[in-house]
């Protein structure tokens, strides 16, 4: 029994799979194809310059240990791991776009609706605003008022998306054993960000509370 080894970077089951002689291998399993073993071999180039021209060494290389004439075709593949590398990072960029433009629509979602939630906030305590008004209050302490329940909210739920964000990682990694990573940088700067949505978003409805008439919001019904 082998010990468990999960799945490779690529998606690779390494688990799913099974291991006989390679001699039980040739007989029994590839039958009349005895004199060839599938395999790999990995060759590493002396310098990145130098890669496709390796790959063409090695190309001209087998093609001539196995017989095969100008127009024939190979019986061999060739793959440039540097290929692989970049196509690779070429899905992680895109996959790494989609999932900021998600955010983006997301912190915009979630801007629009902490604005709207204090525009409520500031129609329904108008007549608040005026008896603070009235008895001393300053045009930037209602503003720093408003702009700090608009902090709250944003913060707020910043950290409730991290923490549900937490948790379906580990879950996810106890259901199908996928290593997690968890900086502690990023989630700091993931509730500031979202702090600084708050500010921008609701620095309309602090202002427009700052700038109420004292009179008339005394009046307001």
């Amino acid at each position: 029994m082998l010990a468990k080894k999960g799945q490779s970077p690529i998606g690779q089951d390494y688990d799913d799979a099974v291991f006989v002689p390679y001699t039980t291998y040739l007989a029994k399993v590839q039958g009349g194809l005895q004199k060839f073993l599938p395999g790999a071999i990995i060759v590493g180039a002396t310098s990145p310059e130098g890669t496709d021209r390796a790959e063409a060494q090695i190309a001209n290389l087998l093609r001539d240990r196995h017989h095969i004439q100008g127009g024939g075709e190979d019986d061999f593949s060739i793959r440039n791991m540097a290929e692989l590398a970049s196509a690779q990072q070429e899905g992680t960029r895109t996959l790494t776009t989609l999932l900021a433009s998600i955010a983006a629509v997301s912190l915009l979602v979630g801007g629009i609706g902490i604005m709207n939630i204090m525009l409520v906030s500031v129609t329904e305590r108008t007549r608040e605003i005026g008896l603070r008004m009235a008895v001393g209050a300053k045009s930037r302490n209602i503003l720093a008022q408003f702009l700090v329940e608009a902090l709250t909210l944003s913060v707020a739920g910043g950290i409730i998306g991290v923490v549900l964000g937490l948790g379906c990682a580990r879950w996810l990694a106890l259901q199908f054993d996928w290593p997690t990573l968890v900086r502690p940088g990023i989630v700091v700067i993931a509730v500031g960000f979202s702090g600084l949505v708050g500010i921008a978003f609701g620095l309309y409805p602090a202002r427009r509370a700052a700038q109420l008439d004292p009179i008339e919001a005394l009046r307001f019904e």
